[in-house]
Order: C-alpha cells, then structure tokens, then sequence
C-alpha cells in the first residue's frame, strides 16, 4: 500500500475569491498548512506543499487552472508523484449541505459541480474519494454563481476555524485510518 496521498483542494486563484464559499478547498489546505508551518511552492499547473504525517507524506495541491479544469492538475500531479486513485482526497464546496456539514464519499457524482465535472472527465472515474464541505443553498432563484463566489457571512466566518480544526483531521484519518473510519468517524460532523 503506498504511504503516498494527494489532497487536493478545489479553488480558484486570485485575490478576488480567497473568501469565497467557492474556495473552501484552498481554504482548508491553508488552514492545514499555516498549522503544520508548511510553505506552498508554485510548480506546474498549481501551488503544492508536502505535509509529513505518522510515517505518511501528504501533497497538498491547489490547482491554479481554475475550477473548471482542475482534473489537468490533479491527472498531472497523480502520475508525476505515481499516486493511486484510492489515495486521491478532493476537497470541495457543495450546495446540497447546510453550512458546516462534511460528508466523505468514496466515488460519485459530480453533483453539478464543474471542478468535479472535470476531474471525472479527466480521470476517467467518479471513483475517487471526495469531502464536500456544506455551504449551504441560502440564495435566491438566479443567484447561485452570486452565492457561490460571494464572500462568507459573518455567522459564517465565526464558525469557520472549528470547522477548518476538524477537516484537518479528516485528512490525517484520511491517510492514516482509511476511507471507511474516516467515513464512520466524521460523516454529518
């Protein structure tokens, strides 16, 4: 079994979205990097930081190709580090969830979401492991892309950081405890 994992977090790059609920996978690498004092180097086709953990090594890639074409970097970065699918973490937002609420997955769809929709097409699979961060569907009828690149409300912002604690251990439980305790230990956290 490889000790090796990528965890990417699905993100757009640029000052603009930094604080959008759209982010919340590079939000979690950060909050996972700025804890662990790592450094995010710029290589191809995203910024990566290498995090040792209990004898694993996590790659943390933020994609910098936007999120409608994140699977050239995630199919990059898995054949360049020789990684295999079932060592693939995808951090990513989801509307379907209230604010909060996390929910592993071993495969599935893309639920609608275009980083998702990408990786699939890319890979060739919906069987790789996703955590969907809840940002919940509190937006009016015709306003979801104004919700989804719209910054956290304050409500929000003061739940963060608890919910940034625990999807930091999801990704140790990832790699240290397998999918299935991860999956039994924080689903609907």
């Amino acid at each position: 079994m490889s000790k090796k994992f990528l965890i990417v977090g699905l993100g757009n790059i640029g000052a603009e979205y930094v604080n959008t609920r759209h982010n919340i996978g590079f939000k979690v690498l950060d909050f996972l990097a700025k804890k662990e004092s790592l450094d995010f180097q710029t290589v191809k086709l995203g910024a990566l930081a290498e995090y040792k953990f209990k004898g694993r090594t996590f790659l943390l890639l933020k994609p910098n190709t936007y999120m409608n074409l994140s699977g050239k970097a995630v199919k990059y970065w898995m054949d360049q580090e020789n990684i295999p699918l079932e060592n693939i973490l995808v951090i990513t937002d989801d509307l379907n969830l209230s604010f909060g609420t996390i929910r592993i997955k071993g495969k599935g769809s893309d639920g609608g979401h275009n980083g998702l929709k990408n990786i699939n097409l890319i890979l060739n699979t919906q069987n790789y492991t996703r955590f969907r961060f809840g940002i919940s569907d509190q937006f009016k009828k015709g306003q979801q892309v104004d919700y989804v690149l719209g910054e956290w409300d304050e409500q929000e912002k003061a739940a963060l950081p608890e919910r940034l604690e625990i999807s930091t251990e999801i990704i140790k439980s990832f790699g240290t405890a397998g999918l299935n305790n991860t999956m039994n230990s924080f689903n609907g956290k």
